[in-house]
């Protein structure tokens, strides 16, 4: 790769004063400040960038020689300006609410979001009204491609009319609730952001080929709401090339979002429509804090679930739908990354119902190095596939994440203190019978 430097940072002066200012963006998501910060990879220049995916291409080489079917994870924030991936999520974000604006116009508020079909003809009518296009120009966009061959357009291909048309969606507008007015949709998408997508999509690219390589599995973290839609979307086009045969790439999915259940079955639909295997890691959620308090300065709703208790409805709810697709086709993977046991025995008792075994390896279980132990042994010792998530870097970088895990995951430390009790407790009986050192 040539590692050349966005034309937009070469105004700003050094890379010192580039790294700073790209750090205030993005620890405000780049309209707010005073937020407090979660781990994003600050830009400088694309050279950084290429230096990240050096250093990611060193973990894949590590997971490799380490273990079978091993998982590399990445971060997308790593690989390209944060500015590029919160802008591309404003047009994707603003992209779907169009279409659930016009479903409900259509009156079909409060379906579910796979539900919701748009008439084609209404839709043509709508967008003449509102001066998007003639019924004449909106006709060509919905011939051809099984788009509204049926009548109807659902997300799906909403979402393909964007990705299969950028050029005509450059011309496109879209209302905008509170002013009442039509804006462009892209009119923020610039010729050299265009460029950026490309070189992340080539670093995405290197990186897979060399998982494929080495035999390991590609996950793609989660991150803020307001690079999410752009991760997901990314992610989304590395699945389509590289999961045909097997589970490859992993998208990641925060269960406390009050739209994950939504997010997961919107992708399930797509690869059973396009034929790929449909990866997954489960989490919880990493930035609680910060989305809220950035949701109550900016004045948009909450995008968290309001209790523990309805995180976890939500990611059982997501785990027993990926369940269920594995039953059914077998083209679906999933990792449960989770201290819960709670959540460790419904997956085990769901697998047993449904009739998947561990043997299989279509759900794996994943816990953080040095943190429940007590999960992740007797998972393995039972012919589970179970790996230990491996924080590296800094350590005023790694510590901070370690411990903003600690609190998300409420009752740790009576995990912890059951923890040491097994361990005191196993001591004892090993003292007992004269064999400390030897388990047997």
């Amino acid at each position: 790769l040539s590692s050349r430097t966005s034309a937009a940072t070469k105004e700003t002066g050094g890379a010192e004063q580039r790294e700073k200012q790209s750090q205030a963006q993005a620890e405000s998501g780049g309209q707010l400040g005073g937020i407090p910060g979660a781990r994003t990879y600050f830009y400088a220049d694309e050279a950084k960038c290429d230096q990240h995916m050096e250093t990611f291409l060193r973990c894949i080489d590590a997971s490799g020689g380490s273990s079978e079917n091993g998982f590399s994870a990445i971060k997308l924030t790593a690989l390209g300006r944060p500015q590029f991936l919160l802008r591309l999520s404003e047009v994707l974000v603003r992209w779907r609410r169009f279409f659930r604006h016009m479903a409900v116009e259509q009156g079909q508020a409060g379906r579910a979001v796979l539900d919701m079909k748009l008439q084609v003809d209404k839709l043509q009518e709508a967008l003449a009204n509102l001066g998007i296009a003639s019924k004449a120009e909106s006709q060509q966009w919905f011939a051809g491609e099984n788009l509204g061959s049926n009548g109807t357009v659902d997300l799906l291909h909403w979402n393909s009319l964007l990705d299969s048309r950028s050029q005509l969606a450059k011309l496109m507008v879209v209302p905008n609730k509170q002013t009442g007015q039509l804006e462009p949709l892209l009119s923020r998408f610039t010729e050299e952001e265009d460029q950026q997508m490309k070189r992340v999509l080539q670093r995405m690219d290197i990186l897979a080929k060399r998982a494929m390589e080495k035999g390991v599995r590609l996950m793609v973290d989660a991150e803020q709401t307001y690079f999410q839609p752009a991760i997901s979307h990314l992610t989304l086009e590395m699945q389509r090339r590289f999961n045909r045969d097997r589970s490859l790439i992993f998208n990641t999915f925060q269960c406390y979002l009050k739209e994950a259940f939504d997010n997961v079955t919107v992708d399930v639909e797509l690869s059973r429509r396009e034929g790929w295997h449909f990866g997954t890691k489960l989490v919880r959620g990493a930035y609680m804090e910060q989305e809220r308090e950035r949701a109550a300065k900016i004045g948009y709703k909450d995008p968290i679930n309001p209790t523990y208790e309805k995180t976890n409805e939500m990611y059982h709810r997501c785990l027993d739908y990926i369940l269920e697709e594995i039953k059914r086709s077998r083209k679906a993977d999933v990792m449960v990354a989770s201290h819960n046991e709670d959540t460790v025995k419904f997956t085990l008792r769901r697998m047993m119902e449904l009739g998947i075994h561990p043997s299989e390896k279509k759900v794996c279980f994943g816990q953080l190095l040095g943190m429940c132990d007590q999960i992740t042994f007797p998972l393995g010792q039972a012919g589970f596939p179970v790996y230990k998530y491996v924080p590296y870097g800094p350590v005023d970088e790694v510590l901070p994440y370690l411990s903003r895990r600690a609190q998300e995951n409420r009752g740790f430390m009576q995990r912890a203190n059951r923890e040491r009790d097994l361990l005191w407790r196993e001591v004892k009986r090993r003292l007992l019978s004269g064999s400390l050192f030897n388990p047997n």
